[in-house]
């Protein structure tokens, strides 16, 4: 199991990255909104400033909202990356629409996020497979062009995608190399990579073509009790609800010991890689950082590798 974590401050990202490496994690994360009711990154540019200072991590966008760009810009920036990286780039994608005042400043109809997200990884798989493409859709035109110079990975970056409903499982079947469901347990994470395989199988792609992720909020303390109350306190901030009822089930928050064992849950369930946003208020990151790699990341390793 690969364990990765968020760099969601724009200013700190090289520190971030260069962190992370240093502590041992595989993966490092960062996610998008053009305006949003926080501060939020570009996933290109501090992943590009996180490849100049790392060697060994994996960058990963979670996720950047394909249908504000052109599919093709994306296809080219992610190409890039994948070389400035040497290899290391994942292109997380999602529709978005959470925040439609964001949709209008890039000219976009927030009711076309989805028609423009299929057409942009049917677009995206075809650039990246080198070749020249030739594609007609309702949003773009390419007439025998290529990726110059192309990925270094081949095929391209991994492709990650991540959802609840039906829609999205069926979209991950067909496209993802990753399904990374949103805000579930592991018996949700067990069904939901069930059925993308299964949609996965229906579009003529191997069964084994997709491996799960999660996408978790994790706080830990030797005082479990004061991760749990700490951590589900920064939630609910963060997401302007009371997680109160839902901490047990969405969330790893405890000691070392259970929050080990609440990885290991989601790894029999599928999950082969866990991206971590730190449950605690800005002034105690680097604490948890560091607590999550010394305390979790071994018991997690020795347990599954």
């Amino acid at each position: 199991m690969q364990i990765g974590i968020t760099a969601t401050d724009v200013d700190r990202v090289i520190e971030d990255a260069r962190t992370a490496e240093r502590l041992g994690f595989d993966l490092v994360g960062c996610g998008e909104h053009l305006f949003f009711g926080s501060p939020t990154p570009n996933p290109f540019v501090e992943l590009a400033a996180a490849a100049a200072v790392t060697s060994r991590v994996r960058l990963v966008s979670t996720v950047a909202l394909l249908p504000l760009y052109p599919a093709a810009l994306v296809a080219k920036m992610s190409a890039s990356l994948d070389r400035v990286s040497g290899g290391r780039f994942e292109l997380g994608v999602g529709a978005g629409g959470e925040f439609p005042p964001e949709f209008a400043a890039a000219g976009v109809d927030p009711a076309s996020r989805f028609r423009r997200l299929d057409e942009g990884l049917r677009l995206l798989r075809g650039l990246f497979d080198g070749g020249p493409t030739t594609f007609a859709g309702e949003f773009a035109s390419v007439d025998g062009l290529a990726l110059d110079p192309p990925p270094v990975q081949p095929g391209g970056p991994p492709i990650w995608l991540g959802g609840r409903r039906s829609g999205a499982m069926r979209r991950a079947g067909r496209y993802a190399d990753v399904w990374m469901p949103y805000m579930v347990d592991p018996a949700a994470m067990r069904r939901t990579l069930t059925e993308v395989r299964e949609h996965a199988v229906a579009a003529g792609r191997p069964e084994t073509s997709v491996t799960g992720a999660l996408f978790v909020w994790a706080g830990v303390d030797a005082d479990g009790d004061r991760a749990r109350r700490v951590g589900t306190e920064t939630v609910s901030k963060g997401y302007r609800q009371d997680f109160a009822g839902l901490a047990d089930r969405y969330l790893a928050l405890g000691t070392p010991q259970e929050v080990a064992a609440r990885f290991l849950e989601f790894a029999e369930a599928g999950a082969t890689r866990v991206l971590v946003q730190p449950a605690c208020p800005p002034q105690e990151r680097d604490a948890m950082v560091e607590a999550l790699a010394d305390a979790v990341l071994p018991l997690v390793r020795s347990a599954v590798g």
